[in-house]
């Protein structure tokens, strides 16, 4: 009788104790409305992204020159280019620009932020530095063709200097150094902005109190700018990731005009050996493996975001 007594109603009353009707209201509301505002984006999604790699893998295991019948290749495709010096070496510069350049540039973006942050006109100083990121990449082809053509700035103020034999910028073994300094200019602006506007969130007692017990300016980063930030840190890693293994337009503009108009091979990354594998019309188009090299960018891409996160894992700090 007394585990009968136990399952009934409390006492005093006649009967059970129901729900709170504001949470069930509220949860029923949201199923709702999870239809009408998720059933689009996810209908946008499933057309302009998954169908469209499912069709760029099905490509990527056939023999395709762009028109008429496929012939099945299976896993060929992708054997071939593991096998392929100028992928690999596309690869290998892309996986560069991913840690060095990207090491470069958060380095610079951390340094940035201790100055900005007690800086008088910090707000005009983070506009200036923002601002080669807007800038057109043909802008900067233009510059560097400016400065370092040999009859350029550069060579002009080195002769000036007494040096009669200046170095060859532009020469094929110096073009992707070059890139990678450009491509650090361009992009710490963008990304020290998004770390200030974190470093903008934490509260100013928090400094005082750095100050107070005579931290430095590394100790500061260390101890309080790093693990308040750290989310902030971690979308940029992601966002760093992403587009470091897209770099197509800066590569191509800075080494297209030799030759014929296709940068040297030295320079490739593997978005432009995409490009060139299917769409310079060199040769017979090869989409199959043009499509397999995307598809292996992609995975890299996913393999490398999901390592992030789970290295970058760590619970949020409240403040």
């Amino acid at each position: 009788m007394s585990g009968a007594d136990d399952l009934g109603p409390p006492s005093g009353t006649g009967h059970p104790t129901p729900p709170a009707t504001g949470t069930t209201s509220m949860a029923r509301q949201r199923r709702r409305l999870l239809v009408p505002f998720v059933g689009p984006a996810l209908l946008f999604y499933l057309v302009l992204f998954v169908v469209p790699i499912g069709g760029a893998v099905w490509v990527s295991l056939h023999h395709w020159a762009g028109s008429g019948p496929m012939s099945w290749a299976g896993l060929s495709n992708y054997t071939r280019l593991f096998r392929d010096e100028l992928f690999l070496q596309s690869l290998f510069n892309t996986l560069k620009m991913l840690f060095i350049v990207g090491f470069a540039v958060f380095a610079l973006s951390f340094a940035l932020t201790l100055v900005l942050r007690d800086m008088a006109g910090r707000r005009t100083a983070r506009s200036v530095i923002f601002f080669p990121h807007l800038v057109n990449a043909l802008v900067y082809g233009a510059l560097v063709g400016f400065m370092f053509n040999p009859d350029g700035l550069a060579n002009s103020l080195l002769s000036g200097l007494g040096i009669d034999a200046p170095p060859q910028w532009l020469a094929q073994d110096n073009l992707f150094p070059l890139i990678m300094a450009t491509m650090t200019w361009m992009t710490t602006g963008y990304f020290t902005t998004i770390l200030m506007a974190g470093v903008d969130r934490i509260p100013p007692s928090y400094y005082e109190d750095c100050a107070l017990a005579g931290a430095g300016a590394l100790q500061r980063l260390r101890y309080v700018i790093l693990p308040l930030t750290w989310d902030v840190f971690g979308v940029c890693a992601v966002l760093w990731t992403i587009s470091s293994v897209k770099i197509f337009e800066i590569v191509w503009i800075f080494g297209g005009s030799s030759g014929n108009g296709v940068p040297p091979t030295e320079t490739w990354t593997s978005a432009v050996f995409t490009y060139v594998s299917a769409f310079t019309g060199e040769s017979v188009p090869s989409y199959g493996e043009a499509t397999a090299s995307a598809i292996i960018s992609l995975l890299l891409v996913t393999v490398l975001v999901v390592l992030l996160r789970r290295v970058m894992r760590r619970e949020a700090v409240e403040f």
